[in-house]
């Protein structure tokens, strides 16, 4: 029996300092030294050894009061230039196309980053009346489609410790700025796999938005749809629901190939 050959100690350390960097980027708050011993299993003194190293590179950053690691600027700016420079980028854009020409509005593709919710890219409806937003803007987790969608795999601790104290920040009369509104929201957002935003950032706008995940059910894009209140309400909003779910699959096919849909994995899951 042939058997694997032992890593060598540079690759090991490589591998170890990848995987402490995935669990950082995939836990969608900042981590403690404790919290990421136990994630990647790996010993205190090695953990902290890595993370050490991941700071100095900027590839992680320790927030001052809480000691806690989250993602640094050079892993942004890095995991930017991948997404924005990939050849698959105009096959994620025929998605976004394919969803406007079908529901005549305009949708994006979105990425979690630090607290915000990152516009990779976006299509424009050509109806007159829209709401113009250029792919790099950054908006707000607790009152857009997709931040809820990123937030509803988040503890309410870890949401609570990303969003800092309450009231969280109103934008309009409709911005939920109160824990116990957006935990409950949240719980309809895990239930149904579906994000909204009714006029909570922009006044006389909605948007819904769907995951696109991989194969074990982390939510790691969105593709949203925004709308006029003239011409769209949620409720009609969500009879696009085939189309955006139907785009999030052709991005995801593009990522990590056999594209499972939430519905799918939750299904699996339950069984």
């Amino acid at each position: 029996m042939n058997e694997r050959p032992e890593p060598a100690p540079a690759e090991s350390i490589a591998l170890r300092a990848f995987s402490v960097l995935e669990e950082i980027v995939r836990a969608g708050a900042p981590m403690s030294l404790d919290d990421v011993t136990h994630a990647s299993h790996l010993p205190k003194a090695t953990a902290f050894r890595i993370l050490n190293l991941l700071q100095s590179a900027d590839l992680l950053r320790r927030e001052p009061q809480t000691k806690r690691y989250v993602v640094g600027p050079r892993l942004t700016s890095f995991a930017l230039d991948l997404w924005r420079q990939s050849t698959l980028r105009a096959q994620w854009r025929r998605a976004l196309e394919e969803a406007v020409s079908a529901t005549g509005e305009s949708c994006n593709l979105t990425i979690l980053e630090g607290d915000e919710v990152l516009y990779l890219d976006r299509v424009e409806t050509s109806r007159a009346l829209r709401l113009h937003l250029e792919p790099g803007t950054r908006v707000p987790l607790h009152c857009t489609a997709s931040g809820k969608l990123f937030l509803s795999q988040m503890s309410n601790e870890q949401i609570r410790r990303l969003l800092g104290p309450e009231p969280l920040k109103a934008y309009t009369s409709r911005t939920i700025t109160r824990y116990d509104v957006l935990f409950e929201d949240l719980d309809r957002v895990r239930e149904t796999k579906v994000g909204t935003h009714d006029c909570e950032l922009f006044d006389d706008s909605v948007a819904i938005a769907v995951p696109v995940v991989d194969r074990t059910g982390y939510i790691y894009a969105a593709v949203a749809m925004h709308a006029p209140i003239p011409r769209q309400s949620i409720e009609s909003c969500r009879s696009y629901l085939p189309v955006l779910n139907h785009a999030a699959a052709s991005i995801g096919e593009t990522l990590i190939g056999t594209y499972s849909s939430p519905g799918v994995l939750a299904a699996k899951h339950e069984g």
